[in-house]
């Protein structure tokens, strides 16, 4: 953007968001001035920016993994500690395999696994229809598909048993915590990409029940969860035949629950 004085405008941006409580107000005023036309679409975006929009909304899009990720509003903003489960799909993921992007929001995951491991066939779903326009416009470039609906309730019937990794990012905050979470998340995602009922592990138990229908043998489904709810996610798998294993980062400050159907 053309500006008369950008660093005054940069610091003006920088002093707005820093009253509003923008822990990272520079590097966000930053990104409003690079991404702005001109100063009355950065004047609306520092408006929206204030009241607790998220800023990847605000932009319309995000850097996750690398890739650009479009993102819309009221759909579930990919989180940094992600990048964890994207890199543990990967690492089991060969090249013309099917992947599952369960729960998959804006469909960023999908998105760089399909950048990452050539030639994969990538199905998306989720049970937002906002989140499935979204994902559609990241993933369909791609080749992915993408469907509406609960969980494994909307794949084609022809994808049981054929499955080489299923990557869930299901929602797995306990429900008396959602109050405490920050009101960007708490007031502008939608409550059911947050709600992972009374210990966070309702949607993990469901996945585990019906995974193993969909995976081929030696298939894996891999599922984010909280370092606390890790032996929960875990033992839902087991239960239901999987061989397990726990990856952490403490980096990105991310615990992956990895399960594999037995087999070749």
């Amino acid at each position: 953007m053309n500006v008369a004085d950008p660093p005054a405008l940069l610091a003006q941006t920088t002093q707005r968001l820093r009253t509003a409580g923008c822990v990272f107000a520079e590097e966000e005023a930053q990104l409003l001035l690079a991404h702005a036309d001109n100063e009355t679409q950065l004047a609306a975006w520092i408006a929206r920016r204030v009241t607790g929009e998220p800023l990847e909304v605000v932009l319309g899009q995000m850097t996750f993994c690398g890739q650009t990720v479009f993102v819309d509003a009221a759909v579930f903003v990919p989180r940094r500690r992600t990048e964890w489960l994207v890199r543990q799909t990967v690492a089991v993921t060969r090249a013309g395999s099917s992947v599952v992007d369960m729960c998959c929001g804006t469909g960023a995951i999908g998105l760089v696994v399909a950048r990452e491991v050539s030639d994969i066939r990538l199905y998306a779903c989720d049970i937002d229809p906002a989140a499935v326009r979204c994902a559609a416009r990241n993933i369909e470039p791609l080749g992915g598909r993408i469907f509406c609906g609960d969980l494994f309730d909307p794949l084609p019937a022809a994808l049981r048993g054929t499955v080489d990794s299923i990557v869930v990012n299901a929602p797995y905050v306990p429900t008396a915590e959602i109050a405490h979470m920050p009101p960007e998340a708490r007031d502008h995602e939608p409550r059911q990409a947050l709600d992972g009922g009374a210990d966070g592990v309702d949607h993990h138990r469901r996945i585990a029940a019906a995974a193993g229908e969909w995976l081929r043998p030696g298939g894996h489904v891999l599922i984010e969860t909280g370092a606390a709810q890790a032996g929960l996610t875990a033992e839902a798998l087991s239960e239901h035949g999987l061989l397990t294993s726990v990856a952490s980062s403490d980096e990105l400050a991310a615990t992956v629950v990895t399960g594999r159907l037995r087999g070749r």
